[in-house]
């Protein structure tokens, strides 16, 4: 039996079961976050058809749950978290979903013990583990986030999305270098992921030493090599190459090399957009060549080696 808290749904809501049934499948299966149909769909389900639903009521239960909480719907949420403590009294995962209320009340106290309750029964939960580092980046504790996620790295160090994060919040306190650090180690381990190597040079460019410049520029050409057609890679490359071009720095041989690399991908840039130009009106390819001129770039001649 449902809990008697349910909001009854209206007559126009009652949807057919098996076509909500498929949808809600198909949703989990392939990750989608579409919360508002997920809650449309999956209420209309628990209070209409709940008991035509099986096992996969509990299933159901969980995945409204956790849009409910993306929608605001705290009853919702509430009801469901009622009903799956009470068929599973004992469940970590269910407990799981307990922290996850208290986040998103934020009671911050409440889902951090409720989460380390779970780790000393479970400490690898992998999970819980980035629920406990989402609480602390919650807090906009920057500094306490980074050690939490240093910490969890040095366990799960193929954990990709975790290296981003720290990345960004080293990024966020202007801290280039450690941010740099985190790329390298997505770089190691994932050689042709041509968004790390962007980001490398990104990162390298931004701190613009004589030395990072030619960081950024061979990371920037080696995003080019791994996605042809990566258009922010192409004006990195650009960028990258104009500034060492004109760094009173730069020898002369540099300079004619960069400016061969700023010049290539000047023109990149000019024929890719050319290629687009249905849904460019002319101003816009004026300007875009204007922008060029400005930094006085002739033409390329040849593509350099």
């Amino acid at each position: 039996m449902l809990p008697s808290s349910y909001r009854m749904a209206s007559p126009e809501e009652v949807v057919d079961v098996e076509v909500a049934r498929r949808k809600m499948k198909e949703w989990r299966e392939d990750g989608y976050r579409n919360s508002d149909e997920v809650v449309e769909f999956g209420e209309c389900l628990l209070v209409e058809h709940g008991n035509k639903l099986g096992d996969e009521l509990w299933t159901i239960h969980e995945q409204v749950f956790v849009a409910a909480l993306d929608c605001g719907r705290m009853d919702l949420a509430g009801n469901c978290l009622k009903a799956l403590k009470k068929q599973f009294p004992k469940s970590l995962r269910v407990k799981k979903l307990e922290g996850m209320i208290y986040e998103a009340l934020e009671e911050w106290n409440k889902a951090r013990e409720t989460y380390n309750a779970i780790l000393e029964e479970d400490p690898a939960n992998l999970i819980v583990r980035k629920r406990l580092i989402a609480v602390t980046k919650a807090q906009n504790a920057p500094s306490e986030t980074i050690r939490e996620l240093k910490e969890y790295l040095d366990v799960y160090m193929s954990d990709q999305e975790a290296w981003m994060e720290l990345a960004d919040l080293y990024i966020n306190m202007q801290d280039y270098h450690k941010a740099a650090f985190c790329l390298e180690e997505l770089i190691l381990t994932h050689p042709h992921n041509h968004l790390y190597h962007q980001r490398f040079a990104e990162i390298h460019y931004t701190i613009g030493t004589t030395e990072s410049l030619e960081l950024s520029r061979k990371y920037f050409s080696q995003a080019l090599k791994l996605d042809p057609n990566n258009i922010r890679a192409l004006y990195g490359l650009f960028l990258c190459s104009s500034s060492q071009n004109t760094s009173s720095r730069s020898n002369q041989k540099v300079k004619r090399s960069n400016a061969q690399y700023s010049q290539w991908a000047a023109q990149e840039i000019l024929e890719k957009y050319g290629t687009q130009r249905q849904g460019k009106s002319a101003d816009q390819m004026s300007v875009l060549g204007q922008m060029f001129d400005s930094m006085q770039l002739a033409l390329p001649t040849n593509i350099p080696e």
